[in-house]
């Protein structure tokens, strides 16, 4: 057997299978549809603390060496942090964060 056809051969089968999973799960949540309010409200400090340990080490520490204040992430990130703070927009604070700090780049 060739490398191309065990490839597809491959493919083929974790496909439907990943597919089943995916689908058994979702039809098993459907038993699960009344979520506890604690539960809920846990659930949903979830993406922002991802984001936030995704976002806040390069910043304070970019490239693992010390926090520089005068580094145009940390400064686009004060910036950022401003106007989440006032919009409470992800998508105006993450455009803010990114015009400042290629600005700051740039100069």
């Amino acid at each position: 057997m060739s490398r191309a056809t065990s490839a597809w051969l491959v493919v083929a089968i974790a496909g439907p299978a990943t597919y089943g999973i995916r689908a058994s799960l979702l039809l098993a949540a459907r038993r699960f549809a009344k979520v506890p309010d604690r539960v809920r409200e846990a659930l949903r400090m979830i993406p922002p603390a991802a984001l936030g340990a995704l976002a806040i080490p390069p910043i304070l520490r970019p490239g693992g060496g010390s926090l520089d204040l005068m580094d145009p992430r940390f400064v686009a990130g004060i910036i950022a942090l401003l106007a989440a703070w006032r919009t409470k927009s992800l998508l105006i604070t993450t455009a803010v964060g990114l015009a400042v700090v290629t600005l700051l780049e740039n100069l």
